[in-house]
């Protein structure tokens, strides 16, 4: 294309296979954006496109090949996009997973690509993209986290840490690129109906002689309650969206049913409270 300036607004979101990065995608080619979608495998690529092709907006849509934890693959395609486009205008960090389990019985390996994955892969994306949105003194970058990225609970430490870790990171980086024009928001969903939980759900082996056997499968009983009882993810596409179109956005956008009060509980009661009434849910789950 090879343009200074492309006539449509331009998103690159990550992590588009499936669920909030698949829909975000094709959201924002509706909103008339060009949606450069990535994924690390590009095999997966046959629902977004198909869903694309039925909604119209196939020709608003590239899909390219991306892991997030390649960190020379990242400089090069996002400088790819950036000369052939002229722009990001705005970036949707969505690549992640969700690793659980109990610290003890946790490899230092699995920490390791759960923090490769969901923070240092977003870090080396935002860094590619951030020279070109200073100089242009424009640019949204969208970090989805979670209400993980608030409030800790058994068993999902790495995913947990992780969450924080961009809760963090995202904080220091809207305070830099505010001057600069360039906006850092956070999109933290509760419990939604997408691969994740399954994805999840299939990455937690329990050894029968595991000291947390009863807890782990406490939390895989509520796990897959919650897969089967969340609502889809409609109104977190909906807020990444007002996002990407609002001319000064918040940092933070809490999402989902129970959300914002859970955050305020936890934030407001003495923490004494807080964790007395965790424990007492997981043990429920345990009995039930």
């Amino acid at each position: 294309m090879n343009q200074n300036l492309h006539k449509s607004p331009v998103a690159f979101v990550t992590g588009a296979s499936s669920g909030f990065g698949l829909r975000t995608s094709l959201a924002l080619a509706r909103e008339g954006y060009q949606v450069v979608a990535s994924m690390r495998n590009v095999q997966n690529k046959g629902g977004l496109e198909t869903a694309a092709q039925e909604a119209g907006v196939i020709d608003r849509l590239e899909v390219i090949s991306l892991d997030v934890t390649d960190f020379f693959a990242v400089e090069m395609v996002i400088q790819d996009v950036i000369n052939r486009y002229g722009q990001i205008d705005v970036l949707v960090n969505n690549a992640g997973f969700a690793a659980g389990g109990f610290t003890e019985e946790l490899d230092i390996e699995e920490w390791q690509q759960q923090f490769q994955t969901n923070f240092f892969g977003l870090v080396a994306v935002t860094k590619a993209v951030l020279p070109s949105m200073r100089e242009r003194r424009n640019g949204k970058i969208i970090n989805i986290s979670s209400i993980s990225g608030r409030i800790g609970f058994p068993s999902m430490g790495p995913y947990v840490a992780s969450k924080f870790a961009v809760e963090g990171f995202s904080e220091s980086l809207r305070l830099e690129m505010l001057p600069y024009g360039v906006y850092v928001v956070l999109i933290e969903p509760g419990s939604y109906k997408t691969d994740i939980w399954s994805k999840s759900i299939g990455r937690v082996t329990i050894s029968p002689h595991s000291a947390y056997a009863k807890e782990m499968n406490a939390v895989l009983k509520y796990a897959n309650r919650v897969a089967e009882t969340a609502p889809p993810p409609d109104e977190v596409i909906r807020k990444i969206v007002e996002v990407a179109k609002s001319p000064a956005p918040d940092l933070r956008y809490p999402v989902g049913r129970g959300v914002k009060l859970t955050i305020a509980l936890k934030n407001r009661l003495p923490w004494k409270w807080w964790e007395r009434m965790v424990i007492k849910q997981f043990h429920k789950e345990k009995r039930s």
